[in-house]
């Protein structure tokens, strides 16, 4: 942790973009300045990027089939990753699905664990998310304690079942790989899900029991995937007050209406749509229905899509960076970051101002990531 005044850079202020100095001491934003001058001069300073769901990390913790046996590691090379994109708060979206293997619940239990351990050594702060598969009855009882246990700020409902298959009386699409990971056979697996979806009339009482059972102070809750504003109504009732992902129009203007955080992926933005061909993301936007905007599966996205919305005159800049920076703050209450004001946390990102490629990334008025000619000018 160090204490300096940044000045000569373009810096992202609640009121816009504007030439000035950002100090920082002791971690936090002060008014300053603290002593000593770095130019910035070529670059923009901007709050760091809050992340709400992103399961990139996946592929550092187990690239293949039992290959990582030191999750510390994966979670070392997870924050080089965060950090090399501006991401300075993330929270890592781990599955307990009926899919098994990586989304499994042994597999949970060793992330969060590892994350417990690891994540005060690191300069980003790094969460859990836990997502977890409606139709698992069998857990119902026990998901309270292991929360607690895993020490879960923020979990979301996902119903991942191809229902439709099932009711046709087809296998999933990926039966024998799904299988593989859950180390069952094929049969088995097939079973096993069949016997998921025959019980799902269960499902939405069951849920209304567990939502009650769930702290209601300090536990963000989120459903994911909405298709319906009935569908979203019926989890505001059970005080899961954040709508990921909504599919459809319908269902995030439900959720903003009812004053829902809605939040919308990253990848969708930059895309141009979405891979599945539910809601475009930019259309969802134009019309005010997102609060926030989230890595998904690819770190790199958020901060594209930030700036390809206000390039495009979709938002301006404060509005559109604010999506990934103050609006996921509101969203997970967040209150002490997300903006670049006196007594917030010093977390920012550094981008040039030419090319917008991430220069450097402080969490907490720490380094967290630097790269090429900005080294020198803080340490020369």
């Amino acid at each position: 942790m160090i204490d300096l005044d940044l000045t000569g850079a373009e810096i992202l202020l609640p009121d816009g973009l504007a030439h000035g100095r950002l100090s920082f001491e002791r971690g936090n934003i002060v008014d300053g300045p603290v002593g000593r001058a770095v130019d910035l001069t070529g670059y923009m300073v901007l709050p760091g990027i809050i992340d709400l769901h992103g399961d990139g990390f996946e592929r550092h913790l187990a690239q293949r089939r039992g290959a990582m046996k030191q999750m510390d590691q994966g979670l070392v090379a997870t924050e080089a990753e965060l950090a090399a994109n501006g991401i300075t708060t993330a929270m890592l979206a781990q599955f307990v699905s009926w899919e098994g293997g990586m989304r499994g619940l042994e597999f949970a239990e060793q992330v969060f664990a590892a994350i417990e351990a690891t994540a005060p050594t690191l300069v980003t702060d790094i969460r859990p998310q836990l997502r977890f598969e409606t139709h698992l009855l069998a857990l119902y009882e026990d998901l309270p304690g292991l929360i607690e246990k895993w020490r879960i700020p923020y979990i979301v409902f996902n119903d991942h079942l191809p229902h439709d298959r099932l009711a046709a009386g087809k296998p999933p699409r990926s039966l024998n790989g799904q299988a593989l990971k859950a180390r069952r056979s094929p049969e088995k697996h097939l079973a096993y899900v069949q016997s998921l979806h025959e019980r799902r009339a269960e499902v939405p009482a069951a849920l209304d029991a567990l939502c009650a059972r769930l702290p209601g102070e300090g536990l963000r809750k989120g459903s994911h995937d909405d298709t319906t504003a009935e569908g979203r109504a019926a989890w505001r009732t059970r005080g899961v007050q954040i709508a990921e992902f909504p599919e459809t129009t319908e269902a995030a203007e439900a959720a903003h209406l009812a004053q829902d955080g809605v939040v919308l992926g990253a990848p969708n933005v930059v895309r141009g749509g979405s891979h599945k061909g539910n809601m475009s993301a930019v259309e969802a936007i134009c019309m005010g229905y997102c609060d926030a905007i989230a890595s998904d599966y690819h770190y790199p996205s958020p901060r594209r899509a930030a700036l390809m919305l206000a390039d495009t005159g979709v938002l301006d800049m404060t509005g559109a960076w604010g999506l990934i920076s103050t609006g996921p703050a509101r969203v997970l209450g967040l209150t002490d970051r997300g903006s670049l004001e006196i007594g917030k946390r010093a977390d920012f990102v550094v981008l040039e101002a030419q090319s917008r490629r991430v220069a450097a990334t402080f969490a907490g008025g720490a380094v967290s990531y630097m790269s090429g000619d900005i080294a020198g000018r803080f340490v020369g």
